[in-house]
């Protein structure tokens, strides 16, 4: 993770945040969280994959026999 990227989550959420009775999201606003909650997620696969490597691999090696069987 970039030092922008750590700013940007630290800062906190301005004092005029919409209430979600007032107005749609815009889709700037949408993609936005979108974008962040992907990058914390793939940060706590990440992690989680660190912390128990034999669960990874076994995780890993599902997966390539699932592509294995897969059929066009």
């Amino acid at each position: 993770m970039s030092d922008g990227e750590q700013q940007e989550r630290d800062q906190p959420e301005p004092q005029g945040r919409r209430d979600t009775l007032d107005a749609p999201e815009t889709d700037v606003e949408r993609r936005r969280r979108r974008a962040q909650f992907l990058r914390e997620l793939h940060e706590a696969k990440a992690l989680r994959d660190r912390v128990q490597p034999r669960r990874a691999r076994a995780a890993r090696m599902r997966q390539a026999m699932r592509m294995r069987t897969f059929r066009w």
